[in-house]
């Protein structure tokens, strides 16, 4: 499509919306560089005037004193957020797969019961959780890490609706040719419904990298807890509100840069996913 005069006015108010957003990701960038001058500064400051890295020396300071290396807490949070993002990018679409398009006793209930499970926020069941990790006894081991975080209703939801937009004839026609219902789902409905499974993996990498829930209840060994719970813990321990302030800093900057480099991989899945449903 070539551009035309008339589109000025909309790209030139796309570009302005575009800057606006990326304030938020300027400022934390800022932030983590700027120095304790500059942090308790005011009137505040957007930019940082003087560059420094002493928050990041001091992070590393600190974990460096600390009995168990943040590289620890950094394999809990990588090894368990991506069991997490599979297990639930496999689980949720076979789960969409079975109530879009297959027939069965109760798929209407089971339909309503997810539905309404997304009005529950996780602390409204928290202690459900506990008692089922307890009961398991999966207690201080990965697996409390991973299996709560697999129960989520908003991606079965939105796999479910995407899937219902893929016509029945074309999985007629698959099974026509010999395919069960494996193949339709692995080699038909898994390639056309890719745009919501990139949006349900950014969803569930926040969700499970952000976590600090399971390391705060589930666990009791600290070699098992991670990396968002020892940063948190770790502002605590600074023992002074500037060194706190700066380690908080740079705890936000670390946090958010694997969710924009996901976000910028995936971005074009998920655009797709927002324009359009099913089979173009």
């Amino acid at each position: 499509m070539k551009f035309h005069k008339d589109q000025l006015g909309f790209h030139l108010i796309l570009l302005i919306m575009s800057l606006f957003l990326t304030l938020p990701i300027l400022f934390i960038v800022n932030h983590a560089f700027k120095p304790f001058t500059e942090l308790f500064a005011y009137p505040p400051t957007f930019f940082v005037k003087t560059p420094t890295l002493e928050n990041f020396r001091m992070l590393f300071q600190f974990s460096s004193e600390s009995g168990i290396p943040m590289s620890r807490y950094l394999f809990n949070s990588l090894f368990t957020t991506t069991a997490v993002i599979l297990l639930m990018l496999f689980i949720s679409s076979l789960a969409a797969f079975a109530l879009s398009k297959l027939q069965f006793k109760g798929k209407h209930t089971f339909n309503k019961i997810n539905t309404l499970a997304l009005m529950f926020v996780p602390i409204a069941v928290m202690i459900p959780r506990f008692l089922i990790i307890e009961q398991l006894g999966i207690y201080n081991t990965y697996l409390a890490h991973i299996i709560p975080m697999l129960a989520m209703p908003v991606g079965i939801f939105l796999l479910k609706q995407f899937m219902d937009q893929i016509p029945d004839d074309l999985i007629e026609a698959s099974k026509m040719d010999g395919g069960g219902n494996w193949r339709v789902y692995w080699n038909v409905m898994l390639p056309l419904v890719r745009p919501a499974l990139a949006t349900v993996a950014i969803l569930t990498f926040q969700a499970s990298w952000g976590n600090t829930e399971s390391s705060s209840i589930f666990m009791d060994d600290e070699s098992l807890r991670t990396l968002p719970f020892y940063m948190n813990t770790l502002i605590g321990q600074s023992g002074n509100i500037v060194a706190g302030a700066g380690l908080s800093a740079v705890v936000g900057l670390i946090m958010f840069v694997p969710n924009l480099i996901l976000f910028v991989i995936l971005q074009n899945k998920v655009m797709d996913s927002m324009a359009h449903t099913g089979i173009k």
